[in-house]
C-alpha cells in the first residue's frame, strides 16, 4: 500500500481539463464518484457503462453544458495523471497501447472488457483508511467547487463525509497550500456594505436585531480558480440565490446588469410568480457604481458556470 502522503500527492498531481478556455471539472467528478465506490466497498475497477449514468447526471448539474459531450474523457485521461500512479486503465492492447492524446470515443469505451479505476496500492490505502478517503474527497471539493455545492456533490457521488474517529497519517498542509488560496476575511463585509446589506436579485434584507441573516457574499469568478476577493468580483446574495448562482441557474449579463435565467430552469409557475419573475430584471446595483461587477468576471461565470443557453 502507499503511504497517506503518497496518496495525497497522487491526487494533487491531477491536471485540470480546460477546453476553449472553459474549465470543465470532469476529472474531479469522476474521482469523487470513484471514492464513493471505494467507501461503499465496491470493486476497484468498473466499466464506463457502470459509472456513466451518475457521471452524466453530475456533469449536467455541476459542470458547463459542453462537458456532457466529453464525459468519457476522464475515464481515459486520468491514467496519465499523478505520475501514472493514480489511475489504472485495463483493456485490449490495441487500446491501451495508444498514446495519451488518442482518446477513445464513447462507443469504444462502452465495449466489454474495458475497465478503469484507482491503482491497486492507492485503492488499498483508501479502503483501509476511511479518514484519509474523506480527506481526499473534501480536498477535491475544496479545490474545484464552491462550498455551497459540496454537500450536494458528495451526496450525488454516494460519499459520506461525516468525520470518522480515526487519526490521520498525513498533514493537510501540503495539499491545502495548493487547494486553498488565502481568503480575505474582509471580503464578505466589503461586498455586503457595497450592496447595502441586501440580496441584489430579490432584495432580501432580513436582520436579527442588528445582525444580517441569510445574506452571503458570492464570488462571480470562483475563488479557487483565481477569482480575487474584491467588490467587483462579488455579489451580495441571499442563501437561496447564492446556491442558484453557483449552480449556473442564472447569471448577470454585463451590458445592463440584468438577471438572466437558464433555459433549463423550470418552475411550476411559468408566469410572473416564482423564481422566474426575476428573469430579465436589472440587478440591484451597489451604492458605488465603480464597484459594479467587472465584465471579465461575468464572462468567466457565463462561460464556466451558467447553464446556457439563456431564456428568451
Amino acid at each position: 500500500m502507499k503511504s497517506a502522503q503518497e496518496v495525497l500527492a497522487a491526487f494533487q498531481n491531477v491536471r485540470r481539463a480546460v477546453r476553449n478556455d472553459v474549465y470543465a471539472p470532469l476529472k474531479p467528478l469522476l474521482l469523487l464518484l470513484t471514492l464513493g465506490r471505494v467507501q461503499r466497498g465496491l470493486p476497484r475497477l468498473s466499466t464506463f457503462s457502470e459509472v456513466e449514468p451518475d457521471l452524466k447526471a453530475m456533469l449536467g448539474a455541476y459542470a458547463p453544458a459542453s462537458s456532457l459531450s466529453s464525459r468519457h474523457y476522464p475515464f481515459w485521461h486520468l491514467r496519465g495523471d499523478g505520475g501514472r500512479a493514480l489511475w489504472d486503465f485495463s483493456g485490449p492492447e490495441v487500446l491501451t497501447s495508444r498514446p495519451d492524446g488518442a482518446t477513445p470515443n464513447l462507443g469504444e469505451l462502452r465495449r466489454p472488457g474495458i475497465q478503469a479505476g484507482l491503482c491497486t496500492d492507492v485503492f488499498d490505502t483508501l479502503a483501509h483508511q476511511p479518514a484519509l478517503l474523506q480527506q481526499v474527497a473534501q480536498q477535491l471539493l475544496d479545490a474545484n467547487f464552491p462550498e455551497t455545492l459540496h454537500a450536494d456533490i458528495a451526496a450525488a457521488a454516494g460519499l459520506d463525509l461525516t468525520p470518522v474517529p480515526q487519526a490521520r497519517e498525513a498533514s493537510q498542509d501540503a495539499f491545502n497550500t495548493q487547494a486553498r488560496r488565502r481568503r480575505d476575511p474582509a471580503f464578505r463585509q466589503k461586498v455586503m456594505r457595497a450592496y447595502e446589506w441586501r440580496c441584489c436579485v430579490c432584495g432580501f434584507d432580513l436582520r436579527i436585531g442588528h445582525v444580517p441573516a441569510g445574506l452571503e457574499a458570492a464570488h462571480i469568478q470562483w475563488h479557487h480558480v483565481g477569482g480575487p476577493d474584491i467588490e467587483p468580483n462579488g455579489l451580495s446574495l441571499c442563501a437561496l440565490h447564492h446556491k442558484l448562482f453557483d449552480l449556473g441557474v442564472f447569471t448577470i449579463e454585463p451590458s445592463e446588469y440584468r438577471v438572466v435565467f437558464s433555459r433549463d430552469a423550470l418552475t411550476a409557475d411559468r408566469g410572473t410568480g416564482g423564481e422566474l419573475r426575476h428573469h430579465g430584471q436589472a440587478m440591484l446595483p451597489p451604492q458605488d457604481p465603480t464597484l459594479k461587477p467587472m465584465p471579465q468576471f461575468l464572462a468567466w461565470n457565463r462561460d464556466n458556470v451558467f447553464k446556457s443557453p439563456r431564456r428568451a
